[in-house]
């Protein structure tokens, strides 16, 4: 006889057991607020070029989704908002004042070619918005590599400037020969090289999205108390990048930290869900491994930055992080 079932039965299934009450969209909302105050960072310093710039990266990251994933007959994606948040992370790591058309073709890129090709969110083995940079630093490495300077309105003649970290190579290497040492100067106009203070605002020649290192804290912190990133990653990137810094020697260890894409790179490509380790062990492991590579490729490469190539290198370990730091089920044999 079949015994009377009651509320002390429970129906087993397999894990997750437990609902955080959270979404995609939810996630991709958080990030995007987390964007806020270094998009409008950009925006103060390098004007309308950044409103535009971030208008057709988004509004064609959107427009590329829904036709592939109408060319695929699956369900219609966009309203999980990781297109627009795909969309924001290309636009601010690109310079201000690109050509909008090239700016059209990345964000193709980024959603045809390193996201949905591959089936879309949750299946990109690398980080759609740095495969589409990647693929514009080489297609258009001219305009990739122009910058504008802070306030460039103001003077036209000199709107275009070096990246800071292509001015520290050459600066520092001669340090030893310089009567004096930079490090303590806050002169950018005569050495190239931006102080403390302007590398933490933002008043520098950069990507949109990198120049301000407080915007981005302020971005970072939001997303740790929200809990949609932990520390692992942005703390093992950043602390390697300095302690690189230290040993190496040449350009200061703060410098290295503020200037190019560390910090954008550490607290918000590098944390992407789908790209970075599951595990907090493979999370310290992989930020360790993009801050070593970056430095190398600063300090021996033929670019200046190599933060994007860092995590695209550290992407494609990924599966082999987590095979290595998955922790084994209780009970199980080697």
């Amino acid at each position: 006889m079949k015994p009377k079932e009651t509320s002390e039965h429970y129906i087993l299934s397999s894990s997750p057991h437990a609902h955080a009450h959270s979404s995609v969209r939810r996630i991709m909302l958080d990030v995007i607020i987390a964007l806020l105050p270094t998009t409008a960072a950009g925006i103060f310093f390098f004007g309308m070029p950044v409103v535009w710039t971030i208008a057709a990266c988004v509004s064609t990251c959107i427009v590329t989704e829904a036709l592939c994933r109408m060319a695929m007959k699956r369900d219609n994606t966009i309203g999980d908002l990781s297109a627009v948040v795909t969309g924001l992370l290309l636009a601010l790591n690109l310079p201000a004042g690109i050509p909008l058309w090239m700016a059209v073709v990345g964000s193709v890129f980024a959603i045809g070619v390193a996201k949905q090709v591959f089936g879309g969110l949750g299946m990109n083995p690398f980080n759609p918005a740095l495969a589409a940079r990647a693929f514009m630093l080489i297609s258009f490495t001219g305009p990739m590599t122009t910058w504008l300077k802070p306030f460039w309105w103001k003077t036209p003649e000199a709107a275009t400037t070096a990246t800071p970290l292509a001015t520290m190579k050459t600066w520092f290497a001669a340090e030893a020969t310089a009567s004096a040492s930079p490090h303590g100067l806050c002169d950018s106009a005569a050495t190239g090289v931006p102080c403390l203070w302007d590398m933490l605002t933002g008043n520098m020649p950069g990507c949109i999205g990198e120049v301000s290192a407080i915007a981005l804290a302020i971005g970072a912190a939001y997303l740790l108390v929200r809990k949609v990133i932990t520390w692992h990653i942005p703390v093992a990137f950043i602390a390697t990048v300095f302690v690189y810094s230290l040993i190496a020697g040449g350009a200061p260890a703060m410098m290295q930290v503020l200037t190019g894409g560390v910090m954008i790179g550490a607290c918000f490509m590098a944390t992407d869900y789908v790209t970075s380790p599951t595990t907090a062990k493979g999370k310290l492991i992989f930020g360790f491994g993009c801050g070593l590579i970056c430095m190398l490729i600063r300090q021996f490469g033929g670019y200046p930055e190599g933060c994007s190539f860092a995590i695209l290198i550290m992407n494609s370990v990924c599966p082999l992080i987590n095979r290595w730091t998955q922790p084994k089920p209780f009970g199980s044999k080697k």
